[in-house]
């Protein structure tokens, strides 16, 4: 079951994967945890897809996370009559309600809500950012712009609005019918696309009632404004590095990269980064240096988990792209200089008991070359904390919950097994032993660091810490 590295692999599936053989083969080359987009496909498609996936995970015998990634409001543009126009830079430009087709000289764009949070200066980006408007005046239903940057704008182009907050909720009525449907058939995580507050995220978390773990997805600057509100309500993060940097500067999308990274690992919430990591892998079965570089950044700053979109979703070389960033992520942490990295950065322990139980675990497992540092949970939080101190010693978390296995697919450096309720801390200790000698952790006479909440089956209890010797 060992993946020999801490850094989680999160797989995109689509129509280059959506088959069984294709899934097994992608677990095969170390993906972790796979993402459904529910911006395409159908619910037939989706079911078929996980149904997939736990058949591939049966076989292995190891937890498979599943991640349903919402679409959240799409803003676009209607249509043209021409099908596409040209907009001269400094031309005048109205965008309106209309549902008349659009000429050179205006366009439909069928979202009250964003004339409604428009004022004069503001600036949309259409296509990504390859036109750029501003606007001069605007009122009830229409905005008359002057084109800042021009080019081609075709039909259903998407609209963005860099620090503008809309009036909106993240979840559209799509969202709702996908979310119910995803619940329904045992999902792990859910990623909650166009998060701008943290009421987004209280807002979906009452629909879910924690049967999953919700992701935010860091797309809009009025979402990084609140940064620590946003982290504190989710239970993970993903740097949609994409969409953010439509409506930033290019140069501030690293730096905010790494300002995440410290502020969810202070949280102990994992945290994926996203978006055009093996981009050249769509059509190249070889990555350029400088993605390579953009993942081995992401390992030493010691995010969670790193993500494939296109790349496995729909490019010619999924496999090979997975087992690419599997590659790298194992050269980084072979590096002598990565764990002095890993550690420049540690999170305080906070005045709980049980950070306390798991910075003592650490600080044990360092001591005595421990070869695991085994915890018994049952809702993952115990394996959440471990996984916070960055421990270069093995962890592996013990669940009598297969969603719990599942849902640590994506947390940084936890090897998760489905065991039965333990009635004492001696049979906990006997189980750890035998896990460590089957699975190849360690070896006779090794010692293991074990904690765990007492007493058993109290989830949020961590307080027991124990050292033991494999017979």
């Amino acid at each position: 079951m060992r993946r020999y590295r801490q850094t989680k692999i999160l797989a995109t599936l689509g129509p280059a994967t959506a088959d069984r053989e294709k899934i097994a083969a992608l677990f095969e080359a170390g993906a972790d945890i796979f993402r459904m987009n529910f911006s395409h496909g159908t619910h037939d498609g989706h079911k078929a897809v996980y149904d997939a996936i736990r058949e591939v995970e049966a076989e292995a015998g190891r937890p498979i996370g599943v991640l349903a990634d919402l679409q959240g409001p799409k803003l676009r543009l209607g249509r043209f009559a021409e099908g596409k126009v040209w907009l001269e830079p400094g031309a005048p430009f109205r965008l309106d309600l209309t549902e008349q087709p659009g000429t050179e000289r205006r366009a439909p764009l069928p979202h009250a809500e964003i004339f409604k949070a428009l004022a004069h200066g503001s600036e949309l980006l259409l296509d990504d950012g390859k036109v750029r408007l501003r606007v001069e005046s605007c009122g009830h239903g229409y905005a008359d712009t002057r084109v800042v940057v021009g080019g081609w704008l075709s039909d259903r182009k998407g609209v963005n609005l860099p620090n503008i907050r809309l009036e909106i909720s993240a979840l559209t009525e799509k969202d709702r019918s996908d979310l119910a449907f995803a619940l329904d058939i045992g999902v792990d995580w859910v990623a909650l696309s166009f998060v701008q507050r943290p009421e987004d995220l209280v807002e979906a978390r009452e629909l879910t009632q924690r049967r999953v773990g919700l992701m935010a997805k860091l797309e809009k600057p009025s979402a990084i404004a609140q940064l620590d509100e946003v982290v504190a309500q989710a239970d993970a993060v993903m740097v949609a590095r994409g969409d953010l940097g439509v409506e930033m500067q290019p140069e501030d999308v690293p730096v905010l990269q790494s300002q995440i990274v410290d502020i969810c690992r202070g949280a102990g919430k994992p945290v994926v980064i996203a978006t055009q990591m093996l981009d050249s892998m769509v059509r190249s079965p070889t990555p350029t240096r400088a993605e390579a570089s953009d993942v081995a950044t992401a390992v030493y700053q010691g995010v969670d988990a790193v993500m494939l979109s296109a790349e496995s979703a729909v490019g010619d070389y999924p496999v090979q792209s997975v087992a690419m960033m599997d590659r790298i992520i194992k050269r980084v942490q072979r590096d002598p200089k990565f764990r002095s990295v890993i550690d420049a950065y540690t999170p305080p322990p906070r005045a709980m008991e049980a950070d306390a139980v798991t910075t003592g675990a650490r600080q044990m497992a360092e001591t005595l070359s421990a070869a695991l540092i085994v915890t018994y949970t049952n809702s993952g939080s115990t394996a959440f904390r471990g996984a916070r101190r960055r421990p270069e010693t093995q962890l592996l978390a013990l669940t009598p919950d297969i969603r719990t296995a599942r849902r640590m697919a994506v947390v940084w450096g936890v090897e998760a097994l489905v065991v039965d309720h333990f009635e004492s801390s001696d049979e906990m200790a006997t189980a750890a032993s035998e896990v460590a000698i089957a699975e190849g952790f360690a070896r006779s006479g090794d010692a293991i660091v074990m904690t765990a909440g007492f007493p058993l089956r109290t989830s949020g209890t961590t307080n027991g810490l124990r050292i033991i010797r494999v017979p």
